[in-house]
């Protein structure tokens, strides 16, 4: 019997320290996971900082063609292998050859009347059965509207603008952010 207590005692300690070390490998991923949003969030804020600054830039006369060209450059490796799938590396390449092609052009502003970026995704993800990622939604736009000037960036500042108004929720799945439009509800009209 004295024999038999060691080895319990060993075993013991040995499924404590697996419990411990799950313990601390799970809070290592939320610390992680945490950070990551924190990180996507500025992210996005300084994506649509750049875009203001890009308009201000254009209305003062600047040459936005340069740090577009940089822009490209810059991102290019980086944006297609931080993606998951083919579907969506095609949806992205698919959006990025149209932005592409069509900034060549010269950027006519919003004409009155036409639709807003949010009112167009917002419309688009009303009618999809399931989520979309902001790359899906530019590809889409782009077929949809040829007569504009489609970036991703945008479609993903307007989609960030939908969540912050409530009109669209964000989804996570692995490194992917999806976007959905949130269940309506229906309010009575005073008049």
């Amino acid at each position: 019997m004295s024999g038999d207590l060691p080895i319990q005692s060993v075993t013991a300690d040995y499924a404590q320290r697996v419990a411990d070390d799950l313990a601390a490998n799970h809070s290592e991923q939320e610390r992680v996971r945490s950070e990551l949003a924190r990180l996507q969030d500025e992210l996005v804020r300084l994506e649509e900082s750049e875009q203001v600054l890009t308009k201000m830039q254009e209305v003062l006369g600047g040459t936005p063609k340069q740090t577009v060209k940089q822009r490209e450059g810059g991102k290019g490796a980086a944006v297609p292998a931080a993606r998951g799938s083919n579907r969506k590396k095609a949806a992205g390449k698919a959006a990025a050859a149209a932005g592409r092609k069509t900034s060549k052009k010269t950027v006519s502003p919003k004409k009155a009347g036409e639709p807003t970026w949010l009112e167009l995704t917002t419309a688009y993800l009303g009618g999809q059965s399931e989520p979309r990622s902001a790359a899906e939604v530019a590809a889409s736009l782009t077929e949809t509207h040829p007569e504009r000037t489609v970036q991703v960036t945008v479609v993903r500042n307007s989609l960030e603008q939908g969540v912050a108004q409530g009109l669209l929720e964000r989804s996570k799945q692995g490194r992917s952010v999806f976007y959905s439009p949130t269940v309506a509800v229906t309010v009575p009209s005073g008049s």
